[in-house]
Order: structure tokens, then sequence, then C-alpha cells
């Protein structure tokens, strides 16, 4: 059986995140060479990271640091974040609504091991992130800085010391919430659905004083060829993004994902014909990858996990588990913790 493709985040981001280490007092070039990254290859073209190497990388940081809130820190998230052409396109948008927009649809350019989407809710709209595609849990304060820095980048292009309306987390909470409270400014929960920030209707209408329509386009048509270079155009990607978003829902029918896509079911079918891949491959496909990602989270019951798959019970779950890793749930899930275990022994103590 073929192996699920590499999720991989931009050299260039991870170079901002490595300047945030160094400013809150890390050896860098110790963590580097303790995770055993070759340090050259971000000065490559075009160098992509495997998300499980990120990982490695931030969780031997949090211990170095010896703060389980490393990374809150509001400055370092506004000065050494890293968008790229991404940052630029936004910056163009009219408002802050249209570059929360871009940040969706051009995410993959900074990492394709990041899905991000922006969903209405009655006060405002939730700006949802989750990481996928790696076979090692990611580490909470990752996720934490990602959606603190897309707070200063907000902050930054509206020229406005906005606030969230509120910020949750998949993670049980912290002994203390005080230092989550203050880098985000708003009450912050625990134990949520998905890691999302809730921004009103009234900031997300702000006009940006950088809105450029001529520019926009130009750094769309950039985004746009990588976007096509990474693969993350072809019908077969845009069919994995939908069935992710509706397996919590049951398993998603043929006829529904080409609706949410705006394709007649025949066009959906010729187009996946024409990239020599079936719908139900793709089925599959989602589904192995988010059972990583699922059984490295403590959170999830097995029966959790299943439902979340879109599986009507538990034993077709089972039985695809036993098809994709030669083991049950339960002992696939065994193997991620000792996969996390065979990492560097410093970097052991921050994983989950």
């Amino acid at each position: 059986m073929p192996q699920p493709e590499v999720r991989t985040s931009s050299a260039a981001w991870l170079e901002g995140v490595l300047l945030m280490f160094e400013a809150e007092g890390l050896d860098v070039p110790s963590l580097l060479r303790d995770a055993g990254f070759d340090p050259e290859s971000l000065h490559r073209q075009n160098t992509r990271i495997p998300v499980d190497e990120i990982s490695v990388l931030w969780q031997l940081a949090v211990t170095r640091s010896g703060r389980s809130t490393f990374g809150l820190r509001r400055e370092f998230a506004a000065t050494h974040s890293k968008l790229g052409t991404v940052g630029h396109a936004m910056a163009c948008s009219t408002d802050l609504g249209e570059a929360m927009g871009r940040l969706a649809r051009y995410m993959p350019v900074i990492s394709d091991a990041t899905a991000f989407s922006v969903q209405p809710e009655q006060r405002g709209c939730w700006m949802v992130m989750a990481h996928t595609g790696g076979s090692l849990p990611i580490p909470r304060q990752r996720v934490e800085y990602a959606l603190l820095t897309m707070l200063m980048q907000c902050r930054w292009l509206t020229r406005r010391e906005m606030q969230p309306l509120a910020i949750e987390f998949v993670y049980p909470a912290p002994a203390t919430d005080r230092l989550h409270r203050e880098a985000f400014g708003c009450d912050v929960r625990f134990d949520a659905p998905a890691n999302r920030m809730l921004l009103s209707a009234a900031d997300l209408a702000m006009p940006l004083p950088t809105s450029h329509a001529e520019l926009a386009q130009m750094q769309e048509s950039l985004l746009d060829d990588q976007l096509d270079h990474l693969g993350q155009t072809t019908t077969s990607t845009l069919v994995c993004a939908e069935i992710a978003r509706r397996l919590p829902h049951g398993e998603p029918r043929r006829q529904d994902v080409a609706s949410g896509l705006g394709l007649a079911e025949r066009t959906l079918q010729r187009r996946l014909q024409e990239e020599s891949v079936s719908f139900q491959s793709l089925l599959d496909r989602t589904r192995r990858e988010l059972a990583q990602q699922h059984l490295a989270q403590e959170r999830h019951t097995l029966t959790d996990v299943a439902d979340l798959l879109g599986f009507v019970d538990s034993s077709n779950f089972f039985r695809a588990c036993k098809r994709w890793f030669g083991v049950t749930p339960a002992q696939y899930r065994n193997r991620l913790w000792h996969n996390a275990a065979g990492m560097p022994p410093s970097a052991r103590a921050t994983v989950g």
C-alpha cells in the first residue's frame, strides 16, 4: 500500500520560529544539532520541512525553556512571524475579513500540515486551526503560538489594538491560564471542540490602510503558482479537504462532496478519473491521515475517533486500522506514543 504524502511547512516560516526561540534565550544551534536537523537545509531554495521534524524542535524548545507557556509572548509573535507572500496578499485586502479569507486559501503555502478555515457565527467568525499529517503529537505550544501569531497579524493589518471575543483550545486547562489571558486579551477556554479564535463582525469589516487591489491580484497570481507547484489545486486535494470537513457528520457521499465544491457529480467523477484516482480511495486516504491525528490525542476515546472519521460503528474503524497500520486502533495509539518516546530524551517531557 502506498504511504500517505508527507505534510510540510515552509523553511521561511520555520526560520521565523527559530528567531522566536532565540529571542526566548534558547541556544538554537544546539537545539538543531540535538534534534538531528541540518541547519543548511533552511537556506536552500523552496525548502519544505516535514511536520514531525518541526514538532521535535518545538518539543525540545519547550523542555529547554522549562516553561509550559513557552511562545506566549506577544512581542515575539508580532516580530518574528514570516508569512512571506501570503502576508503581503493579506495586507493588500480590502478589509480584515478578506485578509482572513486569503489566509485560508493560501495557508498551504505556509504549511500544508495546517488546516485553517473561517466559520461564520452569530457574533462574527471563528478562525479555526488544526494540524495534521504527522506521526507525532503536535505540541500544544506550537498551536498556541500559531493562534497568537494570527492575532498579532490582525492587529498589525488593522493598525488597531483589537481583541478577540474568545479563544478556545482542545487541550486540558493548565494549572493557571493567566498568561494565556494576558497574551490573547480575553477569556480562554480549554477542552474545546477545536483550536480557534472568535473575531467580531465589526473587526472583520475593518478596512485595511494598506489595501491595494492591483497588488493583491499580483500577489494572488504568485501564490496560485505556488499552490500549483505544491499540488494544492488538484481536484483530489480539494476533495480530501471537503471530505475531512464532512466526516464528523458521517461518511460523505460523492454527490454531497461534489455539491460542496460547486460541481456536478459527473464533473467531479470525470476530473478524478483524469487524475487517475477514485473517490473511495480519497475517502480512505483522508480517514487514514485523520486517524493518525486523532489517535495521537489522549482526549479522544477510540469510540470518539470512530465517530470523527464517520464510521457507523467501531468495528468498521477497527478493521480499517488493521488494513492501514497492520494493528488495532489501541495498538496503533500505543505505537504513536512509543515513537514519541524514541525522540531525543530532552524532548519527551513535552509530548502531548
